[in-house]
């Protein structure tokens, strides 16, 4: 009987086909890997950059703003470096004794202003001068009057009736000497008004002064047609002390006063006026020595014609007897130029 063969289910063939199955998920996992490298290897997508180029910019404005706050802080140690030297100074010559009252109070009032300016940098308020409003500005009232703005101009009468109220005192201190004349009671009130007007400065406004009589300048004779930066303390002192050495003489062309105010470019938005009464003169040269209440309206009103439009005048008028149309004529000039008048008492400021 002849033999049988024995068959076994995994013979050459089926070795073969596992071979080649096993082969195929090889190639198919190689293939797979390399498609997913290639994808986690492409660039960037364009929302990842834009996020990267806002952070950037974030960053840069971070930056400007530590730079603005560290120049503060800086201007902030002068100013205190400034009010420690200027206390000390003040301190030595109380002790000394050898310091007049009038020179007393000026250091009292430059300590003063360097303690407001302090007290305005200590806390740096960015949001509050990321964007500034221009025109009015920034207006605080005060005894009724408008202070504030980006651009302030103070015009001071210093013509011979600002040495007395009363006629025949001025007619005395006008043949007097220099000193007794820039120290009259009357002119020192003047000077008081402005160094009061000065220390209310917004730190962000610029100013100018001028004086008025028969012609106007500024108070500070190198800086005739510039704007002042209220920040800059050294300025503010400066135009004080110039203050001081000018004498009241002659007679009183307010038009003089207001061309050199409506000069000032850029223009002002704010104005003060310190005098005592309508002017005197005009814009050409008296023809007689004597000067009418009717030709005392007419200059006034020559002078209201070249004040710029728009422009609020703030009048501050002091007492001088024979002149009872002017409180009513700068009223109406305060009321029409939405500023204010005010007619201080003898102990103000």
């Amino acid at each position: 009987m002849p033999r049988q063969r024995r068959t076994t289910p995994f013979n050459l063939s089926f070795l073969d086909i596992m071979a080649c199955g096993f082969g195929a998920v090889t190639l198919l996992f190689l293939i797979l890997r390399h498609n997913a490298e290639g994808v986690f290897s492409e660039q960037p997508s364009a929302d990842t950059q834009l996020l990267a180029a806002a952070i950037e910019q974030r960053q840069g404005e971070a930056l400007q703003l530590q730079q603005q706050l560290d120049a503060l802080q800086s201007q902030q140690q002068q100013l205190a470096e400034q009010h420690a030297e200027l206390a000390q100074q003040l301190e030595q010559r109380q002790q000394s004794a050898q310091i007049g009252d009038s020179e007393l109070e000026q250091l009292r009032d430059a300590v003063a202003a360097l303690e407001l300016e302090v007290d305005t940098l200590a806390e740096p308020a960015f949001g509050s001068n990321l964007r500034r409003t221009l025109g009015d500005g920034d207006r605080q009232y005060l005894t009724g009057m408008k202070l504030g703005g980006e651009r302030i101009a103070i015009l001071v009468d210093s013509s011979a009736s600002m040495l007395a109220a009363e006629l025949i005192n001025i007619l005395r201190l006008r043949n007097g000497t220099v000193e007794q004349q820039r120290a009259a009671p009357k002119w020192q009130w003047t000077v008081s008004i402005t160094d009061w007007l000065l220390a209310q400065l917004p730190a962000s406004a610029r100013f100018q002064v001028f004086t008025f009589n028969q012609q106007s300048q500024s108070v500070l004779a190198d800086s005739d047609g510039q704007w002042l930066d209220a920040a800059d303390s050294l300025a503010i002192e400066r135009t004080s002390a110039a203050l001081r050495t000018i004498t009241p003489a002659g007679g009183s062309a307010l038009v003089r006063g207001i061309e050199a105010v409506a000069a000032l470019q850029p223009a002002p938005d704010n104005l003060f006026i310190i005098t005592d009464g309508l002017p005197t003169l005009g814009a050409q040269p008296p023809s007689r020595y004597m000067v009418s209440a009717q030709q005392r309206r007419q200059h006034f009103q020559q002078a209201l014609s070249r004040l710029p439009f728009g422009l609020p005048v703030n009048v501050l008028l002091l007492p001088m007897e024979g002149d009872p149309e002017a409180a009513a004529l700068f009223w109406q000039l305060a009321i029409d130029s939405r500023g204010s008048l005010l007619t201080p008492a003898r102990d103000w400021p």
